[in-house]
């Protein structure tokens, strides 16, 4: 019989996602709302990121499929394919990305050299996948006991020891910053499905991994801006210096690095497997992690606010477009080659959300964007019962 993950597992897991360099480092642009408009724009963001995130984990749980095999029920089997490879991009960017940051990190708290970090923090997620999804139980538990603990004393460090500082910079409107905090529990949209499908209590699990990758993703947003406001230093590797952290700093980089890319090199390999049946998606996994290692150690990647920004106008509309046809018209796709009138819709809100994108709105894009495209699935669907009645 198949192990099933428990509440528990799944909860850990999405802790490790929401413990991460990256989402600190987007935090301190929050900075230069001021501490009552950031924390307001990053719980707006997260509510709206994370019931989305919700929706999409539970459409993998209740159909029992990985994330990219449930793209294929509303685009059909060839369709989802398109996405699937879209998938495999980005989760190789963010695979780089987080690599990159966490070696800057760690370099910064022991400058033996960025590749040397980048080595050692993709071996180290190589070694992750190696002992699989199934069993990461007790040393998760460990890993999470840790970065919990460790992320305590640099909350203390920086709300604490700090005061507050006059902080300059180029600021931003209070929708633009929803919109950034939205962007992260939006990014694991894509793959959320690919862990939920093997819960036990998928309806339990879902809601457990969205509210606790909430609330870490929020405090992780928290202690960057925090960290600005505090202390005037968005370099979390020099906070940690200051503060005499040493080795629990390194601590803190190096695995929260680990379990939140291990994530992305996983579900590279879980998308790949929805390419072909022969493809092992562990293997593709191991060579995520490998490419993501060579790409974080050639390329530059400071400014991932972009790169972001293109996740949200592809997954957006998509998943829109998966609820939509999921719960509201419980229809299934997957035995056709494409569904050219889904992919039409998906592709107006690709385009809605980028025009979106030069407006400001104070609940940010992605909720007006996902919004309008549910609604025109809706109304294309019933058009579509009409022309074959």
């Amino acid at each position: 019989m198949e192990k099933r993950t428990s509440v528990r597992e799944n909860g850990l897991i999405w802790f490790g996602a929401g413990v991460s360099i990256a989402e600190i480092l987007t935090g301190t642009y929050f900075a230069p709302l001021g501490f009552g408009k950031g924390l307001a724009a990053i719980i707006v963001g997260h509510i709206i990121g994370c019931a989305l995130l919700f929706l999409a984990g539970l459409i993998g749980g209740k159909a029992r499929r990985s994330a990219m095999e449930t793209v294929k029920m509303s685009f059909g089997e060839k369709g989802g394919l398109l996405f699937s490879l879209l998938n495999i991009i980005q989760l190789l960017g963010w695979t780089a990305i987080m690599i990159y940051d966490g070696a800057l990190a760690a370099s910064g708290v022991w400058a033996v050299g960025n590749w040397v970090w980048c080595l050692v923090i993709g071996a180290l997620i190589v070694l992750w996948i190696m002992i699989g999804i199934r069993n990461l139980g007790k040393v998760n538990t460990v890993a999470m006991g840790l970065l919990f603990i460790l992320t305590l004393i640099l909350s203390y460090v920086i709300f604490f020891k700090g005061s507050v500082l006059n902080v300059s910079g180029e600021g931003m409107s209070f929708g633009a910053a929803v919109e950034l905090a939205v962007a992260m529990p939006l990014s694991w949209l894509p793959l959320i499905s690919d862990y939920t499908r093997e819960a036990e209590k998928p309806v339990a699990a879902t809601a457990a991994s969205a509210i606790v990758y909430g609330l870490v993703s929020c405090w992780m947003y928290l202690i960057g801006m925090g960290a600005a406001i505090f202390t005037a230093e968005a370099d979390i590797a020099a906070i940690m210096v200051k503060a005499g952290l040493g080795v629990a700093g390194l601590l803190i980089i190096v695995f929260s690095t680990v379990t939140t890319t291990f994530l992305d090199a996983y579900s590279a390999g879980i998308s790949s497997e929805s390419l072909s049946p022969k493809i092992s998606g562990k293997w593709v996994a191991v060579g995520a992690a490998v490419l993501g290692t060579v790409g974080a150690i050639l390329f530059p990647m400071d400014d991932i606010t972009d790169f972001l920004y293109l996740i949200g106008s592809v997954f957006a509309p998509m998943i829109a477009v998966q609820i939509a046809d999921f719960f509201c018209l419980k229809s299934d796709r997957s035995g056709q080659a494409v569904d050219w009138i889904n992919m039409a819709v998906w592709v107006v809100g690709f385009a809605l959300y980028r025009y979106l994108m030069t407006v400001d709105i104070p609940v940010g894009n992605t909720l007006p964007d996902m919004v309008i495209t549910a609604a025109l699935c809706l109304i294309v669907s019933k058009l579509r019962k009409k022309e074959t009645a």
